[in-house]
């Protein structure tokens, strides 16, 4: 008589790390490959033929829940019924377009991110940039059609693609391992797509966002200034404010306290997770009363659809348009040059100013405040500077 398996604790199942297939008994083990990978397998026999299947990774599944899908299964092949050959049927018949596995497969993960700023993103760079597949069903996508995806922005925003690339692999892995597709992944990156694009790090040489000179800004301003539509009033207001693209482009007029003119950026929407005061010149306010009487949105710089922002990439199309071969984050760069060449500005105000972590945890315990007034002169003088109204 076979030795029945003594089972599995919840603790082993977080803890083994002996690659290999561990029983936990009623055909259901726990696989644990060389690269550290767990997931859950059923096996089982029909007709003397053995079967091996796939029931997910564990950060899909508990124990409990993986041992309540071994026990159902087995009920089935004691009623005749292979489980594997079900599976096929069953999802030949209905499938998921990719919006919506991506949607599931955000829900699944999302507990283990660390705010929601990061599943904002994945909303965001799906929404944007997965349009050719997005109403498909998962099981349709092939090389082609994430190709068609990725080749218009992978020469541009290399590193944004790759970030595509990588959460579109995912979410395809996802479907494949819940059954909704069968073979290869299409969005694969080695062995792959790498015979089809080159090495985003090839594309560009590594270095910063392509930043203006400060000289040069005093001329661009006015070039800016009598460029019409939405996209160089972002830009504009990115400049003067010298903020992320992505703060910028979502932000709302309900965080605008005008009398004190303060922008408060929400935790949510700042990269180091805090939020963030803006002070806000009187150009930057000239700017808002401009676009406050245009108001359509709770968005101060809606897209087409009142409920989204601009697109990442309408600034950078309007630089493009002016024959200025920089970029809208570079600008961040430009700032914080002209403090350190032209100014006596400390440099924890400049960083503070950019919302920059302080790394050093000692200096960090000890500088509590946001040092507002003093970025408040920061951002009078580079106003002035900008509008060339400054000395």
């Amino acid at each position: 008589m076979a030795k029945k398996a003594k089972g599995l604790t919840a603790r082993q199942v977080d803890t083994l790390k002996n690659p290999g297939d561990h029983a936990d008994g009623n055909g259901l083990y726990l696989r644990v490959t060389a690269s550290g990978m767990k997931t859950w397998l059923f096996r089982y026999q029909v007709d003397r033929r053995r079967h091996a299947m796939g029931l997910g990774p564990i950060r899909l599944k508990s124990l409990s829940k993986a041992r309540e899908e071994a026990r159902e299964l087995a009920i089935k092949i004691s009623n005749g019924i292979d489980p594997i050959q079900e599976r096929k049927t069953t999802y030949r018949k209905s499938s998921i377009t990719f919006a919506e596995a991506a949607a599931r497969y955000i829900q699944a993960m999302q507990p283990g991110w660390k705010n929601a700023k990061h599943t904002q993103q994945w909303h965001n760079t799906i929404d944007k940039y997965c349009t050719p597949i997005g109403e498909l069903s998962v099981d349709k996508i092939d090389t082609y059609l994430v190709l068609k995806c990725l080749e218009p922005i992978w020469a541009v925003i290399p590193e944004t693609a790759s970030r595509v690339r990588g959460r579109i692999e995912k979410i395809l892995d996802w479907s494949r391992v819940n059954g909704y597709r069968e073979g290869e992944n299409p969005a694969r990156w080695s062995g792959h797509l790498d015979q089809s694009l080159p090495r985003k790090t090839k594309i560009r040489t590594v270095k910063g966002h392509a930043s203006m000179p400060y000289k040069e800004l005093p001329l661009f301003w006015p070039v800016l200034n009598s460029t019409e539509g939405l996209g160089a009033r972002a830009l504009e207001f990115t400049i003067l404010t010298a903020c992320r693209t992505s703060e910028v482009l979502n932000a709302k007029w309900q965080e605008i306290d005008e009398p004190s003119q303060i922008w408060t950026i929400p935790a949510g929407r700042m990269k180091a997770g805090r939020e963030h005061r803006v002070p806000l010149s009187n150009a930057a306010m000239s700017l808002l009363s401009v676009l406050q009487n245009q108001q359509r949105s709770d968005l101060i710089f809606p897209g087409r659809k009142r409920e989204q922002s601009l697109s990442n990439m309408t600034m950078l199309k309007v630089l493009q348009r002016l024959n200025y071969p920089y970029t809208p984050h570079g600008f961040r760069s430009t700032f914080r040059t002209w403090i350190s060449e032209k100014t006596n500005h400390v440099h924890e105000v400049a960083e503070a100013a950019l919302a920059h972590t302080i790394g050093d945890k000692v200096v960090a315990a000890y500088q509590r405040g946001d040092l507002f007034e003093k970025r408040r002169h920061l951002m009078v003088d580079w106003a002035d500077f900008v509008s060339n109204t400054g000395r």
